[in-house]
């Protein structure tokens, strides 16, 4: 997030939280009991302001039990399956205790069968922040959980996965001929990253084809824009906005195109989030302070004892007087959606174009924790300014427009197509 934007809307603290409207590209909770039970090792190591996991070896390692509450969680058979683990597996000394620790806060976030509720190493924590910040190597796709299958949310534009042939939907099956049946999304965001030059195979299916198929990707540096303007139509009176993700450099980008917008003449604008897979909240937010009146609400969020909180615009619009076309498609997710849904429902002069949205709509609470740990877990849902659901139900365009394989092969663009159509047909 950005703590200098224009628009703060939301509470935000560097050092401890962030709240995150994202598909991928995690416990505070579980310090506290471990603590309690006084473990008796380091959990890490500090090298400036950075810290690394270190290994600790099994054999090393003294753990005391001390339950005195008889109101509190017995967690004798957590400290017996140590003890026995540790006395009487063959291979103890090759055992990392710090790893043991991780493992089990991740099975127990995973153990709540919320696929966005993750707990992140001091590695994990530094690749998710390069992630997000958009500059990091990998094959460039953002990848979620559909029905309990490992999906492709959305490929980068221009990224290794893109030119590979990934597509929005794609199931990833295997990487490297491993299978991702049981893999939460963090493990296999950890399986598919790699360094540049390195490559990777994964093992899809796309509905709609006979068969699986296997896509080999070689990794690179992913730099990604967040915000791209052109101007397209026959006498470039068409501002075309492409939006890939909401990250800290959005708001500067977006201002900076708004301005450019209002300062030529122009019909109207298309605003494509396809493929967008989200990002954080307040870029999204500040992005609709530009194109929707002050004060209207840009997004509700429900917790889990229905207590609604709305999010508003804060200002600083300049576009809400032109005709905007959105386009939007299966890879379009939570901040993207959010923002798709205020656009239609604070304006008369907005369509929707493409296909239904990811359907991502819970909101994560990133906590930042000791040793250069983290963790994200599912705190609220959102809901459009009209109080409709996001999650699973995504956003429906007002015209269903396919793009198809042998579009996409050859380069046509039938949405966007239909977009520039719309903009020329009710703008004279």
């Amino acid at each position: 997030m950005d703590p200098n934007s224009e628009n703060n809307n939301i509470k935000y603290n560097v050092k401890s939280k962030k709240i995150l409207a994202v598909v991928l590209g995690l416990a505070a909770l579980a310090f506290v009991i471990f603590a309690s039970f006084g473990i008796g090792f380091e959990l890490g190591k500090k090298k400036g302001n950075n810290y690394e996991s270190v290994q600790i070896p099994l054999k090393k390692v003294e753990v005391v039990n001390e339950i005195s509450d008889k109101n509190t969680l017995d967690f004798s058979l957590f400290w017996k399956s140590w003890d026995e683990l540790k006395n009487n597996y063959v291979d103890a000394d090759k055992l990392d205790a710090t790893q043991m620790l991780y493992g089990s806060i991740k099975g127990m976030l995973k153990s709540t069968g919320d696929p966005y509720n993750a707990f992140f190493s001091p590695e994990e924590n530094k690749k998710f922040n390069e992630e997000i910040t958009g500059s990091f190597e990998g094959i460039g796709a953002e990848i979620g959980m559909k029905n309990n299958v490992l999906t492709i949310i959305a490929p980068l534009k221009e990224s290794p996965a893109e030119k590979a042939g990934i597509r929005a939907g794609d199931k990833i099956l295997k990487i490297n001929d491993e299978s991702s049946e049981d893999m939460t999304v963090e493990e296999a965001v950890g399986k598919i990253r790699g360094p540049k030059n390195s490559e990777v195979k994964l093992t899809i299916f796309r509905n709609g084809d006979p068969e699986t198929k296997e896509i080999i990707v070689k990794r690179e540096i992913i730099n990604v824009k967040s915000a791209m303007l052109e101007f397209k139509g026959n006498e470039g009176d068409i501002a075309y906005v492409e939006l890939s993700r909401f990250g800290n450099d959005t708001n500067r980008d977006f201002g900076a195109i708004a301005r450019e917008i209002t300062s030529k003449k122009i019909k109207g604008i298309i605003l494509d989030l396809r493929d967008n897979p989200g990002g954080y909240l307040d870029a999204s937010i500040n992005v609709a302070s530009r194109m929707i009146p002050k004060g209207k609400i840009v997004v509700i969020e429900e917790d889990s004892k229905g207590n609604k909180t709305n999010s508003y615009a804060g200002g600083g619009d300049l576009l809400s007087e032109y005709f905007t076309v959105v386009l939007i498609n299966e890879g379009s997710a939570s901040a993207s959606e959010i923002l798709a849904g205020a656009l239609r429902e604070n304006r008369e002069n907005v369509t929707i174009v493409g296909k239904k949205s990811f359907g991502k709509g819970s909101v994560q609470k990133f906590i930042d924790l000791e040793k250069g740990t983290a963790m994200k877990v599912t705190v609220a849902k959102w809901l459009t300014p009209k109080g409709n659901q996001i999650n699973d139900e995504g956003i429906h365009p007002d015209m269903d427009i396919d793009l198809s394989e042998d579009d996409f092969n050859n380069n046509r663009d039938p949405q966007l197509d239909k977009a520039i159509e719309i903009i020329n047909n009710i703008v004279k």
